[in-house]
């Protein structure tokens, strides 16, 4: 990607990097979300840096995003980038990080044998555990930083009791039930869709998720990523090195943090086994599912809890993956638009009988 791209991404840059030369903007891969875009920005000097750029009105993702960072990268198990320099409240809205630590699993998993990959997954789901350890005492949206720790940023009273690190850094939630703030990610899905073939799915999930309000709203409240895929997973040890720090959760590191929440952890996990494993309407492997599932149950001690009577209505959620992206999808996989509506079609009803 020669020149400084599109005008948006062209002021974003001058404004991020005003004393900084730049050699060249690289692509990042394909990206389903047309609210923002991100490049790879090489400086002359051979630096590197990622620059997302709000193309539509999604400074409060930047702003989560951002917070969700430094959040994380104070309190957390997980390795994430730096944060170079951000204004969510620019015209455009703009985030800037260091480059992510390691190597993308998507590459790792790529020259993997199916032995390697299975491991990778155990990490990947150790990580998750590590990740859900922190908890909050209810579900909400993160709006930007402000005050608001979870268990991974407390400490102790001298009676034993959990204290908030004075000073470090926190996050600004709006507190409500989860099934409020779950039904609030699906109209985020509905906003950023392609397409409106299925539009009707939309508003089936949502009646199911309202149907199950009293199951959903005793889950537990967790920090989630809430976009767990290979292209957002980095592996940062590898070989006998991984072995002395994985059981910390170490070992994987993760980016994009723009979806993140206080939500169920289930929901993350059901989540990221499909978008890790899964296809349009494929399954994956079994062993390499039941990896990921160990790997979670070693550091968490368990699935999480109620994770078995919640998935049927995360599965009935993450239809609209699907049904949202039909076009998409069928761009990706070379068939008929038509066959694909009435695969998901039938899918979607075969996920809501299962609630």
């Amino acid at each position: 990607m020669d020149g400084p791209g599109p005008e948006p991404i062209a002021r974003a840059l001058a404004a991020a990097f005003p004393d900084y030369e730049v050699d060249r903007l690289t692509g990042v891969g394909p990206s389903w979300n047309g609210a923002n875009e991100t490049v790879g920005v090489v400086f002359a000097d051979g630096g590197r840096a990622f620059l997302k750029v709000a193309l539509a009105d999604e400074s409060r993702r930047l702003a989560r995003e951002r917070a969700v960072l430094g959040y994380v990268g104070e309190h957390g198990p997980l390795p994430v980038p730096e944060v170079v320099v951000a204004d969510p409240d620019g015209d455009p809205a703009y985030l800037a990080t260091a480059p992510a630590p390691g190597r993308g699993l998507l590459e790792v998993c790529d020259a993997a044998s199916e032995d390697e990959r299975e491991q990778l997954l155990r990490r990947v789901g150790r990580a998750l555990a590590a990740l859900h350890a922190d908890r909050f005492a209810s579900h909400g949206e993160i709006v930007g930083a402000g005050t608001e720790r979870g268990s991974a940023a407390e400490g102790t009273t001298a009676d034993g009791g959990p204290t908030a690190s004075v000073g470090s850094a926190g996050l600004a939630i709006e507190f409500a039930s989860w099934t409020d703030v779950l039904l609030a990610t699906i109209e985020r899905t509905r906003e950023i869709g392609t397409s409106e073939r299925l539009a009707d799915h939309y508003d089936a999930v949502i009646d199911c998720v309202r149907a199950n309000r009293d199951l959903l709203d005793g889950a537990p409240a967790a920090l989630v990523h809430g976009d767990v895929t290979k292209p957002n997973l980095f592996v940062t040890t590898e070989g006998e090195e991984a072995s002395a720090t994985v059981a910390d959760g170490a070992g994987i590191a993760m980016i994009d943090w723009e979806l993140s929440h206080v939500g169920d952890p289930a929901r993350d996990l059901v989540r990221a086994e499909d978008q890790l494993l899964n296809g349009f309407d494929s399954t994956g492997p079994d062993r390499f599912a039941a990896a990921l599932r160990e790997g979670y149950r070693e550091r968490a001690g368990g699935l999480p809890r109620g994770f078995d009577r919640r998935r049927p209505v995360y599965e009935a959620v993450r239809m609209l993956g699907r049904s949202g992206f039909v076009d998409q999808w069928a761009t990706y996989l070379d068939e008929p638009l038509d066959d694909l509506v009435e695969r998901a079609d039938a899918a979607l009803r075969a996920r809501l009988d299962a609630v």
